[in-house]
């Protein structure tokens, strides 16, 4: 699935004009993505008024050290599960503050997949305040196929997410 800079700025752009009418920021935790969410909220001027951290944490110490997801969880489930990102997302928002937060860890490959998580395989967690949702999915294509469909999944549920919808339904 061929997916283009100009869906990922327009989905970031719809994302921005919801969250500043309401007033509200989001932050992102990002594995596999490498920050690949927070650059395409960030091409969007005046993002800082609704965007308020972006977290990178490639490695699982750092997951652990900034997000303070529990470094059982890698030895029990493994960092590409549905337990991390929803560390991740609960994390993120403790330490930044802000009401919504999406989080990615996932197998880009080439390497790294196994016959549990080929590759392909990302978890995206969502949450607000009150609601935690989480997905795993099976992406095809390349390592930045995989990465460029984990942006646009994590945008368009956020998107979800801020029209009181469940976004792990599309």
């Amino acid at each position: 699935m061929k997916i283009n800079e100009n869906e990922l700025t327009e989905l970031a752009s719809e994302l921005g004009e919801r969250l500043y009418a309401r007033g509200e920021q989001v932050t992102t935790a990002e594995s596999c993505t490498g920050g690949g969410i927070a650059e395409a909220i960030t091409r969007i001027a005046g993002s800082s008024a609704w965007f308020e951290a972006g977290y990178v944490t490639y490695s699982n110490a750092q997951k652990t050290r900034q997000l303070q997801v529990p470094q059982s969880f890698f030895a029990e489930v493994g960092a590409v599960s549905q337990e991390v990102v929803e560390a991740m997302v609960r994390g993120a928002q403790a330490n930044s503050g802000a009401r919504y937060a999406v989080a990615v860890s996932g197998v880009a490959g080439p390497g790294g997949g196994s016959a549990e998580k080929p590759v392909g395989t990302v978890w995206i967690a969502w949450g607000d305040a009150e609601r935690l949702f989480s997905k795993r999915f099976q992406f095809d294509g390349d390592r930045e196929a995989v990465r460029r469909q984990t942006v646009k999944a994590a945008l368009a549920g956020l998107l979800g997410l801020l029209a009181e919808e469940n976004p792990i339904v599309g």
